[in-house]
């Protein structure tokens, strides 16, 4: 059977959340590409102990170190959040819905919608194209409601952690 963990759920990664975890997620949110010497020296270990930390925190699933594009800097002009009403269980239509190489966010939820979906799309007509032939033609989606983003006015990833 497929597992459905995924970075929004809690599980036995939370015991690697001690103070000195933490420093080092911190540190790495401040700045991706900060080198093990500089946190190790932040945090107070040796940099071979900081590079252990680290890739544990990777393999657990508990962080991932990305670059982070803004989409319309990379050929990308249409951005979406897409609401989904569905039939059945929902963890079926977003796992095919994840797999759809334009989406970038997936979660479920409680409310009106039982799936929020992003879509990053290269244009309007691309945009229509994934809603009717890809999302709309799932035979759980019961009806979508799509969000056009305008313009992105914060996207911040320092959140922090407890």
């Amino acid at each position: 059977m497929q597992s459905r963990r995924t970075l929004g759920q809690r599980s036995a990664p939370d015991a690697l959340l001690d103070d000195v975890n933490k420093a080092i997620i911190e540190q790495l949110q401040q700045d991706g590409r900060r080198s093990y010497a500089a946190m190790a020296a932040a945090v107070g270990l040796s940099e071979a102990a900081v590079r252990q930390r680290v890739q544990r925190l990777l393999d657990a699933g508990v962080m991932q170190i990305v670059a982070v594009t803004d989409p319309l800097r990379v050929g990308f002009h249409r951005q979406a959040m897409i609401g989904v009403r569905v039939t059945g269980d929902t963890r079926d239509v977003a796992d095919t819905i994840s797999a759809l190489p334009e989406v970038d966010y997936v979660v479920l939820t409680a409310g009106s919608f039982d799936l929020i979906v992003e879509i990053v799309a290269e244009d309007d007509e691309h945009l229509l194209e994934l809603i009717n032939t890809q999302i709309r033609a799932i035979p759980q989606v019961l009806a979508t409601e799509t969000f056009v983003y305008l313009r992105l006015v914060k996207q911040t990833y320092t959140w922090g952690v407890r």
